[in-house]
């Protein structure tokens, strides 16, 4: 949840700042939905993956082992 709206957020906010860095941009429009939608894609990709791993890990732990040394 918190990935998506950091993601909602950075597409509104690049939308925003397209238009003051236009004159930068060179090749690409300031607000292609291909590029935007792509950056979107991987940081939703990362954030997956940035969540999985360690969730993945504590389920392999064992609840009991856990309580007892905590």
């Amino acid at each position: 949840v918190l990935a998506g709206a950091g993601i909602a957020a950075g597409l509104v906010l690049g939308l925003a700042a397209g238009r003051v860095l236009s004159g930068l941009v060179f090749g690409v429009g300031t607000s292609d939905p291909l590029t935007l939608l792509g950056a979107s894609g991987v940081l939703a990709v990362v954030a997956l993956l940035a969540s999985l791993v360690p969730a993945w890990r504590a389920a392999r732990v064992d609840p009991g082992r856990v309580l007892r040394e905590g």
